[in-house]
């Protein structure tokens, strides 16, 4: 099959140094949004101001340094779906960037798991195709190995309630039929995105920070589909709260980094 010609070089055709510059000033840690309205309320937050851009045929994208607690951090709306999220975090980490915190919504498998509540990737379940060309062929692949003890002490820290587990990737959200979430469950997901597998391949092929985490919108396990908080407009203040907690983890994981993987969570 297609899907087993992984190549390992990592030099290709087109490289994202061929297009891409690095810039001296831009902040190591970024945090990458998928939805453009909780992204544009961090951006007025934080006061940020634009000192690159990334650009596709369907537009530019810009990227914004600001200060958060003494700290300066990257900020970008990442796009939906593997290839496109996988094509920033490309050009973002060879502009500079060294970790990235990824959050978005997640459909769950498990209708017990609240609205808005918090889930943490630890595996993620390879139903795209994007991820086969930075790694071999494998149906998992791990997620925030490097992180999760960071992450799941910081969120204790602050009281966060949250849940740890497998995620399906899927590319084809039409296409999530009653049957295939059968299987997943029965893999052991409790949630759908379209882009955790792809985007842990990449960071791992290129050597990078990733810290993938999810918040909970949809419901699939139900005999109908439940929208719930899906719509980018819907419990703002909710979204407000989870941007703040991307906030917290990626200023503790410069921390983290800085200090040799310190014990220490700082708040």
């Amino acid at each position: 099959m297609l899907l087993d010609e992984f190549d390992p070089s990592k030099t290709a055709v087109i490289n994202p140094w061929d297009l891409i510059k690095e810039i001296d000033q831009i902040p190591k840690t970024a945090i990458a949004c998928y939805s453009h309205i909780t992204f544009e309320r961090i951006v007025a937050e934080l006061h940020a101001e634009i000192i690159a851009e990334t650009s596709t045929a369907n537009g530019k994208k810009p990227i914004y340094r600001a200060r958060y607690k003494g700290s300066e951090l990257s900020l970008f709306m990442i796009d939906v779906g593997a290839p496109t999220s996988v094509g920033m975090l490309e050009d973002v980490y060879q502009m500079g960037v060294q970790t990235v915190v990824v959050f978005g919504t997640c459909g769950v498998l498990d209708g017990s798991i609240a609205d808005c509540s918090i889930i943490i990737p630890n595996a993620a379940v390879r139903d795209e195709g994007t991820s086969y060309h930075y790694m071999p062929p494998s149906d998992e692949i791990r997620v925030n190995q490097k992180h999760m003890e960071m992450l799941t002490r910081l969120l204790d820290k602050m009281h966060v309630t949250y849940t740890v587990g497998k995620v399906w990737t899927t590319d084809a959200f039409y296409r999530e039929t009653v049957e295939k979430v059968k299987r997943r469950k029965m893999q052991g997901c409790i949630c759908v995105d379209m882009e955790c597998s792809a985007n842990a391949a990449v960071a791992q092929f290129r050597d990078r920070n990733l810290i993938q985490f999810f918040y909970v919108a949809d419901n699939l396990d139900a005999e109908e589909w439940d929208i719930r908080s899906l719509h980018n407009c819907d419990k703002l203040e909710e979204k407000d709260r989870i941007a703040a907690i991307a906030l917290e983890i990626a200023l503790q994981s410069e921390r983290w980094q800085k200090e040799g993987n310190s014990d220490k969570i700082c708040l």
